[in-house]
């Protein structure tokens, strides 16, 4: 995990991105944010760059490559996965089957879209703050 690095949002709905946007901006958050509006866009970047981004908060229902697909793929490939990025899922729903599949393919957090702008800028906060404290296997020196 690089702290310094990017955070990457993989959301298709340009309102969520906005909202995303102004979060980020409201945290004063010093990494760089990048926006996918699909998992392959997002695969793409995350193999062709030498970049190890900090976090990856993905949507699961998106065109052509969606949230789990692209989990697994970033799961099994070996690059990826010895980079120690946090990927969370970021949803407006929770069925408990995609937090069953979430969980299977080693996904480090699931959290339902809240409805106010306040409640996202709180959880948002929260999960950068204890990933900016968290120690991961590539970091330790």
């Amino acid at each position: 995990m690089n702290k310094g690095g990017p955070i990457v949002i993989i959301e298709d709905d340009r309102d969520d991105q906005d909202i995303f946007r102004e979060v980020f901006e409201s945290l004063a958050c010093k990494n760089e944010v990048l926006f996918f509006d699909n998992g392959e866009l997002a695969l793409d970047y995350l193999l062709s760059s030498d970049v190890e981004p900090f976090i990856i908060f993905s949507d699961i229902n998106m065109p052509v490559l969606n949230g789990m697909e692209l989990r697994e793929k970033v799961h099994e490939n070996e690059d990826l996965r010895l980079k120690s990025i946090p990927y969370l899922f970021f949803s407006t729903s929770a069925e408990q089957q995609y937090v069953v599949d979430a969980y299977s393919k080693s996904i480090q957090g699931f959290f339902i879209k809240p409805s106010s702008f306040g409640e996202i800028r709180n959880t948002i906060k929260i999960i950068v703050d204890y990933w900016s404290s968290c120690v991961s296997p590539n970091c330790v020196k």
